[in-house]
């Protein structure tokens, strides 16, 4: 099983060998995962975290590895999840009532201001857990405050969520970075990156000019004469600000993709991660990023007017986080993310937004509209045809 299992993580490009193999069949043997006794059987857990730690030398390649590891072990885990008793949550949640649209229309979102007051009085007031309701913190229902219920602007807390359309989230959410290295199945993404290409020749002759030695040897009379010519550069620069995270986790292909292509067609190329709207801070490595984390203000004094900027993201989110200070879902923002956009596209006049949502979906989405006029109506879809109109424009 653990042949075909290394087998899977070369498939997906994981750079791992059969000593690496030995290395996890011996740890296996010895017992490592067992108690002091000796006696316990290990879960799928504890094997993901043996394997991780032996099989995978760089923490870029961990996310290609969750996914050969998913991808490999859903079956396994499967059966033996049938052999366990069924969750109560998991019944509970089969009970859960659905409403109707006429219901869902009643509801009535609650203001920025009487939501967080709430909330604290809630806090103060709750003394056991609750579900189904339309007041205390609890899971299903209307109440503005738990998780899998219906309501259409509430506090998400302890668990997923199902409406996407949380003002707060309450829990320490990990994201994971992009993959710059995903094989792109088609080149079309590449070839509308390129529109924006600008060489120049500068530097050193150390490049040979067929046609003037060809044309100068003739003059000659036939006696070589070499010419050289500066090397090409590609002078553009980008500045790519990625959102991650959330209902982003829908479109990591996608965004991997771009991100993948944008990194060989770009030799001046940077980029940070933000999640929804771009605050007071960005950074580079989603797992370090609440110690290793960039001020915008930073970012606008670094890079100069010379650099275009394409900011990535659905634009999916709560009203609140473009409009409201404090109204980023995970944490007190002091200044508005209306206020931040406006700063960026003034720091730099050639900017964009791609958005990986269907473009049919964007006049149903407030927020969407939002960040669209923030940027000056400068929004395209992540397609192509989206690709090109964008490079057109950042070109100019």
């Amino acid at each position: 099983m653990l042949i075909d299992f290394l087998q899977t993580l070369r498939a997906a490009r994981l750079p791992v060998s059969v000593r690496e193999l030995l290395v996890l069949l011996e740890a296996l043997k010895l017992g490592v995962l067992d108690d002091d006794e000796g006696r316990r059987l290990p879960g799928l857990d504890d094997f993901y975290f043996l394997a991780r730690t032996i099989m995978v030398k760089d923490e870029a390649h961990f996310d290609r590895f969750d996914r050969a590891f998913s991808a490999y072990f859903k079956g396994v885990e499967m059966l033996t999840e049938n052999t366990r008793e069924l969750p109560e949550d998991w019944l509970r949640r089969m009970l859960e009532r659905e409403l109707s649209a006429e219901e869902r229309s009643r509801l009535q979102a609650l203001g920025w201001d009487e939501l967080m007051e709430t909330l604290r009085k809630r806090l103060e007031e709750q003394k056991e857990r609750h579900e189904g309701g339309s007041k205390w913190i609890g899971t299903g229902g209307t109440s503005p405050f738990g998780h899998g219920g219906h309501n259409p602007h509430g506090i998400r807390i302890g668990g997923p969520g199902r409406e996407r359309s949380a003002v707060k989230v309450w829990e320490q959410r990990a994201y994971r970075d992009y993959d710059d290295t995903v094989e792109l199945g088609t080149r079309n993404i590449k070839v509308a990156l390129r529109r924006l290409r600008r060489f120049a020749r500068e530097g050193a002759e150390t490049e040979l000019d067929l046609d003037d030695t060809i044309h100068s040897t003739a003059a000659n009379a036939g006696l070589l004469d070499i010419r050289l010519v500066p090397e090409r550069h590609n002078k553009v620069k980008v500045l790519l600000l990625m959102d991650v995270g959330g209902t982003m986790d829908d479109h990591i292909p996608k965004v991997e993709e771009l991100f993948s292509a944008a990194k060989s067609e770009f030799k001046h190329l940077e980029f940070y991660y933000f999640h929804n709207c771009v605050y007071d801070h960005v950074w580079k490595n989603n797992r370090r990023r609440q110690a290793e984390k960039l001020p915008t203000w930073d970012l606008i004094r670094k890079y100069n007017k010379d650099w275009k900027l394409i900011v990535v993201g659905d634009a999916t989110m709560s009203p609140y986080e473009i409009t409201q200070v404090g109204g980023s879902v995970e944490f007190h923002n002091p200044e508005t993310g209306a206020d931040w956009l406006q700063r960026l596209t003034r720091a730099f006049p050639k900017s964009a937004w791609i958005n990986p949502e269907p473009q049919g979906v964007w006049p149903y989405r407030q927020s969407i509209a939002m960040i669209e006029q923030l940027m000056g109506h400068r929004m395209f879809p992540l397609t192509v045809a989206g690709l090109e109109q964008a490079m057109r424009l950042l070109s100019k």
